[in-house]
């Protein structure tokens, strides 16, 4: 076992916390779990391989929930997933030195950290009239994701859901809905490539207790989303806390500077 006892069970109640606050939203959590991974794990490719195979539990569930309550609708969704699967399978297998990958974890923990929060923030604005967009927007706006979600190891859910919302692309409960398959498709693509690459590293042990964690926390968020209950304080603090632990990767971790 890499942790103890002790050590892996604050990690797992950690994670679950993460899964059931972005599973609310739409997403896997794959940004807090890279930024907390990056702390306790010396191996980015053990980062990267076990964030993916989180958010992947994660969705899958939501996925599957969102469908069932005919908020997936995978004709409008293609143009996106069709874009970003060839893309995030790109991404992945590219062979990041570490000082460069954790610079670019760094600046997407912040930005993630970011758009989360602003994303809480418009949880209480009314929805407003959709827009129709031309496909070739969808196409690009999946490459570009799926290729930075591949790169550092999240789904991309949480850079595409804001996106969408900004320009009323649908209603949120149907971007959350995308969100969550979207990071599904992005996350197995990604975990291709690094298959691919023979970079897919995993800790079994702790691995498996996390995945736990991740599906029993993705499980009640989602239910809760459904129920239209939101713990809009929580993701705030949720964001604050990313968009730390973001600034300290990228200066530490990436920037060598020692605070």
């Amino acid at each position: 076992m890499f942790l103890t006892l002790v050590e892996l069970v604050l990690l797992a109640l950690g994670f679950f916390v993460i899964a059931m606050l972005y599973s609310s939203v739409g997403f896997g959590g794959g940004s807090s779990y890279l930024a907390i991974l990056a702390l306790v794990l010396v191996s980015f490719y053990t980062i990267r391989s076990t964030a993916l195979i989180c958010n992947l539990v994660v969705v899958s569930g939501s996925s599957y929930l969102y469908y069932k309550q005919g908020h997936l609708d995978l004709r409008k969704f293609s143009p996106f997933i069709v874009a970003s699967i060839p893309f995030a399978f790109l991404g992945a297998r590219f062979r990041l030195s570490e000082h460069v990958f954790f610079i670019i974890l760094g600046i997407t923990l912040i930005i993630s950290a970011s758009v989360l929060f602003f994303q809480t923030i418009r949880l209480t604005e009314k929805e407003a009239r959709t827009n129709n967009y031309p496909k070739y927007l969808t196409y690009l706006l999946g490459a570009g994701i799926g290729f930075l979600s591949g790169l550092v190891g999240i789904g991309g859910g949480i850079f595409l859901a804001p996106i969408l919302n900004h320009i009323k692309w649908d209603k949120s409960i149907k971007i959350a809905a995308l969100a969550s398959f979207f990071i599904l498709v992005n996350s197995v693509s990604g975990i291709a490539g690094l298959l691919s690459k023979g970079t897919f590293e995993l800790h079994w042990v702790e691995a498996l207790a996390l995945i736990i964690a991740v599906f029993f926390g993705g499980q009640f968020g989602v239910r809760l989303s459904l129920g239209r209950l939101k713990g809009k304080g929580i993701r705030i603090v949720t964001a604050i806390l990313v968009g730390f632990v973001g600034i300290r990767v990228l200066l530490v971790n990436g920037l060598q500077y020692h605070w």
